[in-house]
């Protein structure tokens, strides 16, 4: 298998702006000198852990421990192997990648040339749809108040009603029919016979959060096609329903911006809504809304201060009942307040632009029902409320959504309301509630005991909260910290000088010795990575936390540096002082008459370290 040259590796690394890459997929912001954080894209949390340095080219989340560089950021993101990784990053910036060990170079990897694909039957389906047998096409996206700059807009095409007009146009653009299966724009029958997938529909492109074309939603147009109303891309390498959420790629700045996202349910919903001036709308494709799409939402939201909105917009129907139950199922995953919009007349935001215009799409957009008074409502409904048996059941019901209320300080407004709609007593109520919590308390309680030891033995990794809390052991890394993200801050003297101490924390020693053993590649761009690559495995996770945990430092680089030879300096100085302790005790125990020359080399050693702690200080306040 052919082989990049590690030179253009590490090029094509430090070319790379990892911000750039991280930000298609998390919403980042400030978070100290230097580095940016936001919600990581690896686990589940509320709260951001997630940091990039730029500078460095590296992220870390303090939270899961996942940690690397661009390359390792895209192989997890969109499983590519390391090779698509660099490949993909070397394309972005025109770079031209080459390779050793006799093997050839690949024209593309196979996830770059799904995409390659897809991107290639956007355009036909949408030069199609101004063809003569697109009229069906046009006139649904004209009923439904779609001119031509919306369809363009939003990249809306029409696939011909052929079995293989799109097969015929990939193949003049040389693309196997095997990337066609594989990118799922061509179907197989019982026979082995292949045959275009989308034929005689509108067709959606659906895309990735950095916008790129991973799939397409095809809408039946034609009496004779006895397929289902929408047929969406099959799962591929590249398109995972559960995992992309459809106009996303267009209202994510406006998400993250505005701290709201607008769920709707279909493609021409999400049309209308961006049209009528609700540019945060996305709906799901031909899924129901899942953990998977709160993950995307709040990496892009990334709202800590609960003042985010997430707004549903469900159809009035069972099915959107259902809907609404499994959103709110999942709702204490959002840190942002969730609400329900529901138009007059149960219309959906399509049909309620085609009658009452814009200002309606927006206005119920601008009034939506809290969640948990929706979910409350509709749990009534099932019970008849007429009768005292129907209302206890309600009651029990409600009670425990009444619990799962994050924010306590509404609790009671809410067991008011819900003793005014049953019409009864607001003591049995919050009883009822107090109850419900109770029952919940206790079963949480007893967890489940783990049983899932297997007996195997792993080396346990050093991470920067195990170290000692001392005041010396702090010292030692915030400089190590210090040098590891700003290492040309300092003159070579005073690296020099940081390098040569003693230090007392064990793990930090083998810190300052990897960086010793790399000091040749310092401050470069393959620099950090010679660093993991020197440290024992256990260390790695320590190496990491040291270079990516924000310094206490102000914003301007004179701050950074006035902390930078700072910390040092106090290093140097503390160990400066203990060579002197050492010196003068020895030099106590020396007799100058029996041993007179250790004596005076003693003497001269007492001195130079007088001379170093004034070069050291006088370094300082120079800058």
């Amino acid at each position: 298998m052919a082989r990049i040259r590690r030179s253009d590796i590490d090029e094509v690394r430090a070319r790379t702006n990892i911000e750039d890459i991280v930000g298609e997929y998390v919403t980042l912001k400030q978070a100290g000198v230097g580095s940016k954080k936001g919600l990581c894209p690896f686990h589940d949390e509320r709260t951001p852990s997630f940091h990039v340095r730029p500078q460095l080219g590296f992220y870390h989340c303090f939270g899961c421990g996942e940690s690397g560089d661009a390359f390792t950021f895209l192989q997890k993101m969109d499983h590519v192997t390391f090779v698509e990784a660099v490949e993909r990053l070397a394309g972005a910036i025109g770079y031209q990648l080459t390779y050793e060990d006799g093997g050839e170079a690949p024209d593309h990897s196979k996830r770059v040339r799904l995409l390659q694909a897809s991107a290639e039957a956007e355009r036909f389906f949408q030069q199609q749809l101004g063809t003569a047998a697109a009229e069906p096409g046009r006139r649904f996206l004209g009923q439904r108040g779609f001119d031509p700059a919306a369809a363009q807009r939003f990249g809306v095409g029409f696939a011909p009603q052929s079995w293989d007009a799109l097969t015929k146009h990939l193949r003049g653009r040389g693309f196997t029919m095997q990337e066609m299966q594989d990118a799922g724009l061509v179907s197989t029958n019982e026979r082995g016979s292949s045959y275009d997938r989308f034929r005689g529909r509108l067709v959606w492109p659906i895309r990735d959060t950095s916008g790129q074309t991973v799939g397409f939603g095809a809408r039946k147009l034609l009496d004779e096609d006895r397929g289902p109303k929408y047929l969406n891309t099959p799962e591929t390498e590249i398109y995972h329903k559960a995992r992309v959420l459809y106009g996303l790629d267009l209202a994510k700045r406006d998400i993250a911006r505005g701290h709201e996202v607008v769920v709707v349910e279909g493609y021409t919903d999400v049309m209308a809504a961006h049209l009528a001036g609700v540019t945060t709308a996305v709906a799901t494709c031909g899924t129901a809304f899942g953990v998977d799409h709160i993950k995307i939402i709040r990496r892009i939201m990334d709202d800590e201060s609960h003042r985010g909105r997430v707004i549903f917009n469900f159809d009035p129907d069972e099915a959107g009942r259902k809907a609404a139950m499994r959103a709110f199922a999942e709702e204490n995953r959002f840190v942002a307040q969730t609400f329900v919009a529901v138009a007059p007349e149960g219309l959906d935001p399509c049909d309620l632009r085609l009658k009452r215009g814009d200002e309606a799409v927006r206005s119920m957009v601008e009034h939506p029902q809290p969640m948990y008074e929706f979910v409350i409502r509709e749990q009534l409904r099932a019970h008849n409320l007429r009768t005292a048996e129907g209302r206890v059941a309600a009651l029990r019901e409600a009670a425990p959504i009444i619990v799962g209320i994050r924010d306590r300080s509404l609790r009671p407004e809410y067991e008011r309301q819900l003793a005014g709609w049953l019409g009864m007593d607001l003591d049995q109520v919050r009883y009822e509630v107090g109850r419900a919590e109770r029952q919940l308390r206790q079963a949480s309680q007893y967890p489940p005991e783990d049983t899932s030891g297997t007996g195997d033995y792993a080396i346990p990794a050093v991470r920067m909260g195990d170290l000692p809390n001392d005041p010396i052991t702090r010292l030692e890394r915030d400089t190590l910290s210090a040098v590891l993200q700003y290492p040309r801050m300092l003159s070579d003297a005073q690296l020099n000088n940081v390098l040569d101490a003693e230090y007392s924390e064990a793990s930090l020693a083998i810190v300052r010795d990897a960086i010793v053993a790399t000091q040749g590649d310092l401050g470069t761009a393959q620099w950090l990575p010679r660093v993991h690559e020197e440290v024992p495995s256990s260390f790695l996770p320590l190496v990491t936390d040291l270079s990516m945990t924000p310094l206490p430092a102000g914003p301007g680089p004179e701050q950074v540096a006035a902390y930078v030879r700072s910390v040092a300096t106090a290093l140097v100085e503390r160990d400066l002082l203990r060579r002197k302790a050492e010196l003068l005790g020895e030099l106590r125990r020396t007799d100058i008459d029996t041993d007179p020359m250790r004596h005076r080399e003693l003497s001269e050693q007492l001195v130079d370290v007088e001379r170093r702690k004034r070069d050291v200080r006088e370094s300082l306040e120079q800058g």
